[in-house]
């Protein structure tokens, strides 16, 4: 085992703290009741843009860090940090709105369903990822990487039967709630998984600084969202909202609740300064230590928020989601060849680990996937 320094050290840490925070403040949020803007009864704080705004506020503020780290990198007398070339900013316009997409429909979900079924479905997106990137991106999937493919997908259907059997017994969501809120985080995984696709065409064409990318997706999702917000007050929905005047997002209501229960502002600032962090920890540790690091980090951070959730008494035991996070990290680490290290070891599995080291392609070994989110991965 490598010795890490100090420094790597704490970039870990950042990154596993930071992670969990940004989905357990958002959860923490939805769990407020507080009165609106009229005299009518306490209602639950139910605004999922009004967080994804938020979010991307917190995603922009990586161009403010991109631009301090220059500052301080221009003063060594050995400058190391690539800028990347100029490039045109509306480029990263198209995998924005699939950000802005699929995080809205998460925050959605995560008003239905666990905090920890959130995180462990977002696994899905290696699925899709894969998939996309052999059809658009001409890459040849490793045999490793197809059967991570097939555990994952079977890790998804055994933390969809623990949500299925846990949901009888849950008072806080509805069984219906909590099934349509997994189908939405797997189906906004489709939406991040085009975003990725786009986003390593982007980033490895133009040689874009990933932090440069990620605070240009934030300030394209943060300023559209945000204009949306206006006819979102106003569109009718019915039942579909849990809002008292039932329309897509009413944004007064929000800031009304917030003055009436200022810890909704702190749940709120946490998930908007955690994702910034996160992001930064993130490039950091694969810049400093390596990819597969970030991987094993971001699969630990769904431990982290389940037992967290446990601990809180968000949600109850199953024994099911034990088995389903478990297959979920076995389908990851093939995926990401978290296994040759293993197989390198073994004198008849040698040459095999080798072969597919070679096979793999550097952009796949490099490609920053994972609240998010480039991000990123949890960009969101």
């Amino acid at each position: 085992m490598m010795d890490w320094t100090k420094y790597q050290l704490f970039l870990a840490g950042l990154m596993l703290t930071t992670g969990s925070l940004n989905t357990l403040s958002a959860k923490w949020a939805d769990m407020f009741s507080a009165k609106g803007c009229h005299d009518g009864p306490q209602h639950k704080f139910t605004h999922p843009f009004v967080q994804a705004v938020g979010m991307f506020l917190g995603e922009f503020s990586c161009i403010a860090a991109f631009y301090m780290l220059l500052c301080y990198d221009r003063r060594r007398p050995e400058p190391k940090v690539n800028p990347g070339q100029s490039f045109n900013p509306l480029l990263f316009f198209p995998p924005a709105m699939c950000d802005m997409t699929a995080t809205s429909i998460m925050y959605v979900a995560l008003n239905m369903t666990s905090a920890s079924s959130f995180q462990m479905l977002r696994g899905a997106v290696i699925i899709f990822t894969g998939l996309l990137s052999v059809a658009f991106l001409g890459r040849r999937l490793l045999p490793s990487q197809w059967l991570g493919i097939f555990i994952t997908i079977l890790g998804l259907v055994i933390v969809g039967l623990a949500d299925f059997f846990s949901g009888h017994k849950d008072d806080t969501h509805k069984l219906s709630d909590v099934l349509t809120g997994d189908l939405l985080i797997i189906m906004a995984q489709i939406i991040v998984s085009v975003q990725m696709v786009l986003e390593e065409k982007i980033v490895y064409k133009h040689d874009v600084h990933p932090l440069r990318a990620v605070g240009t997706e934030g300030f394209f999702g943060f300023f559209v969202l945000s204009l949306l917000l206006i006819p979102m007050y106003f569109i009718h929905v019915g039942n579909f909202s849990d809002n008292p005047r039932q329309v897509l997002e009413d944004a007064l209501d929000a800031f009304c609740q917030i003055g009436h229960e200022p810890l909704i502002l702190l749940a709120l600032l946490g998930n908007t300064v955690s994702i910034a962090f996160f992001n930064f920890a993130g490039i950091s540790v694969t810049k400093e230590i390596s990819a597969t690091t970030r991987m094993v980090l971001d699969s630990l951070r769904t431990l982290v928020i389940w037992v967290v959730s446990l601990a809180l008494g968000w949600e109850q035991f199953h024994g099911l989601q034990v088995l389903g996070f478990l297959v979920l990290l076995v389908g990851t680490a093939l995926y990401n060849g978290l296994h040759r290290p293993l197989l390198a070891r073994i004198p008849c599995c040698a040459a095999m680990a080798n072969t597919e080291e070679q096979e793999d392609s550097p952009g796949e070994r490099e490609r920053l996937l994972g609240d998010g989110s480039v991000q990123a991965g949890d960009q969101s």
